[in-house]
């Protein structure tokens, strides 16, 4: 499901082969309630045919897959003249960097007042700018919801920190994600073209 060497999650497309799309890519996120081990979790991603479709994601591939853990591709070590697992040497890099005090994610938590360290399911809307992302984050501690404005390369790339961030200066309740959320849905659906119909009458 997720390749650690591109960074990428591959989803079926409706219109097409399959899709490869980046964390960044992703647009909502949501756990589903009756799944406990491993938790699942629905996401809407933008496709690259244009569109966006729904997918499902484990915790365990939302959370450690991008630490290519879980990898099962292998490469010839030079040294030994042998095949190594790849999710060997990244393993042992990701720790190695988390024992330094480094994090694979990191956002600010606006109700905190600090950088907290954090995992893609904290993830609950992801929202593209010209030159950034909004990422509405839930923070691990505090579960209040903060939006911090990030590049790319931020979302996409485990131990890549932005040299600064921008963060609104407001602290969200998840109630309010689900509004946009329905909110969207409405905007999408017949039901509301039907009551704008009744508005212009």
């Amino acid at each position: 499901m997720y390749d650690p060497l591109t960074s990428t999650y591959s989803f079926a497309c409706p219109s097409g082969p399959v899709a490869k799309v980046p964390l960044s890519a992703f647009r909502l996120l949501e756990r589903l309630p009756a799944a406990a081990h491993p938790a699942l979790y629905r996401v809407l991603f933008e496709c690259r045919c244009g569109r966006e479709h729904v997918g499902l994601v484990s915790h365990d591939d939302l959370d450690w897959a991008p630490l290519g853990t879980a990898s099962t591709v292998t490469f010839k070590n030079l040294l030994t003249s042998r095949d190594d697992f790849l999710a060997t040497e990244l393993a042992d890099l990701a720790a190695s960097r988390i024992r330094a005090g480094e994090w694979p994610w990191s956002f600010y938590c606006c109700l905190e007042g600090r950088a907290r360290p954090m995992t893609p399911s904290a993830f609950a809307v992801i929202a593209p700018g010209e030159s950034s992302l909004a990422v509405a984050v839930q923070c691990p501690v505090c579960r209040a919801v903060s939006v911090n404005l990030v590049s790319r390369e931020h979302v996409d790339l485990p131990f890549w920190n932005d040299r600064s961030i921008g963060v609104v200066a407001h602290v969200f309740q998840r109630d309010a994600l689900r509004a946009i959320e329905e909110f969207r849905a409405e905007l999408h659906s017949t039901h509301f073209d039907e009551r704008r119909l009744d508005l212009e009458l």
